[in-house]
């Protein structure tokens, strides 16, 4: 690797970062990570932090898991890739969609379809829906439902189903017959209801009316994240993944669970539908399911959508879909020893814990700052804050300020991220009730300099 000076001369030079804007990232050079080591990270200047954004959304298992390390180390000389295209596979992918559906199977889940992360699992959902409806014989249902501020990828179809514009805007237009419902956001909603149970009903109201405008015939899915996350960690009332999934079984249309950041222990459960005790026809996954460590994702699909599938002409059944790295043999392994180690450690258990004490530690910083407007979180290992200048106006803090927050939360020992006017939280669930007390001393700071 190059030295230092190399790595600071160049940075933002020649690399365009996600999310953000390439002269803003030559004028503020991003922070350069070099190294991690249980739920710390260390910058080139040797400032260590406790990541409180789990990489992103996805270390589950923290950075130095040395099972998931060394079965990606041994498939690397064993068999570093080949193709996964219908006609051969390879023994680490028989061996992790075996892994898969057993840890998803009290979800329904019956068949998977390997990606390379989140937003190639969702494509794979939304298309194979269509085809689903195709098969069987009913072509005209096309349209998707989603819900607002729901974050389901980058891809055209993910972002046309993606209920934030800031996704969307600069790409329109984007794809035809996708339609939003009102977010679970009980700080800010079109009906002003704070209560999140009656905000549910009247979600569902809207799901009735745009189907019976739309036409139930004319819809193949719904799409939603079981906790919107890239959104603002938006917790819905317990009664409303269980209401979205009648309506859908009584018109006819698929549900499918975005689990990209809910899956895998986060919500305190081995998944988001099964936290809220619900069985979707697809989910889309991701992230922990290698804790980053090998950009995997999984489509995965109920017995009776495989069923279609499977019985149905294979000239019209073929999926003419897929990826140059669907079930590579390096990111198989890594699944394999993922699940395991998510199991042996049990993850979702510690989530739940730490994410009750990073949630309750944040309400108590609410009642010290009026900045704070809402906190939301207490399901699982995932918390967002929500900033404002005006807590009376609900006005969103600006930017300038928000930036001085995160920095100083950085240099107090926390890693957290900006979401608009959001703080958003997601450690590894290996994280102690020690290191949650880092982060939360470092919002403390942070929230004082504002």
């Amino acid at each position: 690797m190059k030295d230092d000076n190399f790595l600071k001369e160049n940075n933002a030079r020649h690399l365009w970062h996600p999310m953000g804007a390439p002269g803003d990232s030559l004028e503020h050079p991003p922070k350069i990570i070099k190294s991690a080591e249980g739920v710390h990270i260390t910058d080139i200047d040797g400032a260590e932090a406790v990541d409180a954004v789990g990489g992103l959304w996805c270390v589950n298992l923290g950075y130095s898991n040395e099972a998931v390390k060394e079965a990606i180390a041994a498939q690397l000389y064993e068999l570093p890739y080949y193709s996964a295209f219908a006609g051969t596979s390879n023994p680490t992918a028989i061996e992790a969609s075996y892994a898969v559906r057993e840890f998803f199977a009290e979800d329904g889940m019956g068949r998977v379809f390997f990606t390379s992360g989140g937003s190639d699992s969702v494509e794979t959902c939304l298309r194979l829906a269509r085809q689903y409806h195709r098969l069987k014989g009913e072509p005209t249902r096309t349209k998707f439902l989603s819900l607002k501020k729901g974050y389901h990828g980058t891809h055209f179809g993910g972002a046309s189903v993606n209920g934030n514009n800031r996704f969307r805007t600069a790409y329109e237009p984007l794809l035809p017959g996708c339609f939003h419902l009102p977010s679970p956001y009980t700080y800010r909603n079109p009906f002003n209801e704070t209560d999140p149970a009656r905000l549910a009903q009247l979600i569902a109201q809207a799901m009735e009316d745009e189907i019976a405008f739309q036409g139930a015939s004319t819809i193949a899915a719904f799409i939603m994240e079981p906790i919107q996350g890239a959104g603002g960690v938006i917790v819905p009332h317990e009664t409303l993944m269980p209401l979205l999934r009648e309506i859908c079984d009584r018109h006819g249309i698929l549900m499918i669970s975005d689990e990209v950041i809910t899956g895998f222990g986060r919500t305190g459960s081995w998944s988001g539908a099964r936290h809220w005790g619900v069985k979707p026809d697809m989910m889309s996954t991701a992230k922990g399911i290698t804790s980053g460590y090998f950009p995997v994702g999984a489509a995965l699909m109920s017995e009776a959508v495989a069923e279609v599938f499977e019985k149905a002409d294979p000239a019209e059944a073929g999926i003419y879909h897929g990826y140059t790295y669907s079930a590579h043999p390096v990111g198989a392994a890594a699944v394999t020893a993922c699940l395991a180690e998510t199991q042996r450690l049990d993850l979702k258990t510690n989530a739940a814990a730490r994410g009750t004490q990073l949630f309750e530690g944040a309400q108590k910083l609410a009642k010290k700052y009026g900045i704070i407007g809402d906190v939301r979180g207490g399901q699982g290992l995932m918390t967002g804050i929500e900033i404002v200048s005006d807590p009376a106006q609900k006005t969103p803090m600006d930017m300038a300020t928000m930036k001085r927050i995160h920095q100083t939360v950085y240099e107090a020992g926390a890693m957290v991220r900006l979401g608009g006017n959001n703080i958003l939280m997601s450690p590894p669930l290996t994280i102690t009730q020690a290191e949650v007390d880092v982060i939360l001393s470092a919002l403390d700071k942070g929230f004082a300099a504002a």
